[in-house]
């Protein structure tokens, strides 16, 4: 299996409501490495899994809206608890959605797998990764 990944970070601040969290229930920000691998069995025919300036592009496009912002106000964040994981999971859907959408050149017919890790610090991470057949276009 090939991959690429490509990486960048985010700023964010958030709280996470429930005693489980004990001091960051309170409000608190996280800067995240962001890191979304795309994993192929055959390389195109141009020797690729996917461009890597077009996936920096997606990923920059899927990151910016939500880059030094507080999620707690964020309409797609209402009611949820915006942990690490779930973050993993949602940045997974809108990389998924661009490469249904053809953004990436390669498609969800030519790819097999996406990893998307984010790291908190040099000790603690969170990934999630599945399949593309795993997700369809979700447009929020």
């Amino acid at each position: 299996m090939y991959s690429v990944e490509v990486k960048n970070r985010i700023m964010i601040a958030h709280t996470l409501p429930r005693e489980v969290f004990g001091k960051a229930q309170g409000l608190h920000g996280a800067t995240y490495g962001v890191s979304v691998s795309f994993f192929a069995e055959k390389l195109d025919e141009n020797g690729l899994v996917v461009d890597m300036g077009r996936a920096m592009e997606v990923l920059d496009s899927v990151l910016e809206p939500i880059n030094y912002q507080n999620l707690d106000d964020l309409p797609q964040f209402q009611g949820l608890v915006t942990t690490t994981e779930y973050m993993c999971g949602y940045i997974f859907q809108r990389v998924c959605d661009a490469v249904y959408l053809h953004k990436l050149a390669r498609g969800p017919e030519e790819l097999d797998r996406i990893r998307v890790t984010l790291t908190e610090s040099d000790v603690a991470s969170a990934s999630f990764e599945a399949p593309l057949t795993a997700s369809e276009v979700h447009n929020e």
